[in-house]
């Protein structure tokens, strides 16, 4: 029964070249769990089957069919099944960039915008999404990206306000952030917790506490998400999965090609080819 499921799970994750700043996943997952990560831009998922249990930090969303998830840049959140079939979606994945153009196009809104829902039931915008990747797929450039513009700006209409400024404002948070520059910069060598506290001038607990207060995850596991998505741009960059591991900081091509595809939802080989080919 167990290979059955995987056998059932399929996705792919990739660029329509025509849409710019725009990365496109369509996907049914059974046994896929994704943990705990954040993106660089926005998520904005319509459900197509089944259940998406996600965990953000206001608590766990149930979508189903009709359902469209909103998730704004570095929101740390994880998705799993949330019934024994699993779930299908299909997914935009839209750069700060894009949303901020849509937004400017629409006029409505001041500042960086930001989704204001978790989660929303609107099976038109659903449908729209589902069109566009049925679109993009069909190398229909034209309806892609009017039906493109169409989702977005119905979602920022509808359900976004100025994403809110994350100021830092204690010492535990400044060490937060002082930390995460450290393990951005040092990402293929990392130091241990307890000599980055010393480095900082602070406890490992400490640190550990600000941290999870402040990104919403540990130190190790936001270096494991910062590391793919390192390789992301090196991979994109046309480095091989082989190097790109060893850039980061993983052992080995095999340690990328595990957290990658928990991360990314597709193995490197599987990205890669929906860059290079569309």
């Amino acid at each position: 029964m167990a290979d059955e499921a995987v056998e059932r799970e399929w996705a792919r994750h990739w660029q329509y070249p025509e849409l710019p700043g725009l990365d496109l996943l369509r996907a049914h997952y059974v046994r896929h769990t994704f943990p705990r990560h954040a993106h660089d831009g926005y998520v904005i998922a319509a459900v197509t089957g089944g259940i998406e249990e996600v965990g953000l930090p206001g608590g766990i969303v149930r979508a189903g069919p009709g359902s469209v998830v909103l998730i704004n840049p570095e929101v740390p959140h994880t998705a799993r099944a949330g019934v024994p079939e699993g779930w299908a979606y299909a997914t935009l994945y839209p750069s700060r960039e894009l949303i901020a153009e849509v937004a400017a196009e629409i006029g409505s809104l001041r500042g960086t915008p930001g989704f204001t829902a978790d989660s929303v039931t609107d099976p038109q915008t659903s449908h729209v999404i589902t069109e566009v990747h049925r679109a993009a797929e069909e190398g229909n450039a034209l309806a892609a990206d009017t039906l493109l513009r169409r989702a977005v700006a119905r979602m920022l209409t509808r359900h976004a306000g100025p994403l809110p400024v994350r100021t830092v404002r204690s010492a535990a948070a400044a060490d937060a952030a002082a930390a995460r520059a450290v393990l951005q910069e040092r990402m293929a060598d990392p130091p241990s917790l307890e000599r980055l506290a010393a480095e900082l001038g602070t406890s490992p607990f400490a640190l550990l506490r600000a941290f999870r207060e402040r990104y919403g995850m540990p130190p190790h596991t936001w270096l494991t998400d910062a590391r793919v998505r390192e390789a992301r741009r090196l991979l994109d960059a046309g480095t091989p999965p082989a190097e790109a591991a060893v850039a980061v900081g993983f052992t080995d091509q095999p340690h990328l090609n595990r957290h990658f595809t928990r991360i990314v939802g597709v193995p490197p080989g599987a990205y890669r080819r929906g860059r290079a080919g569309g």
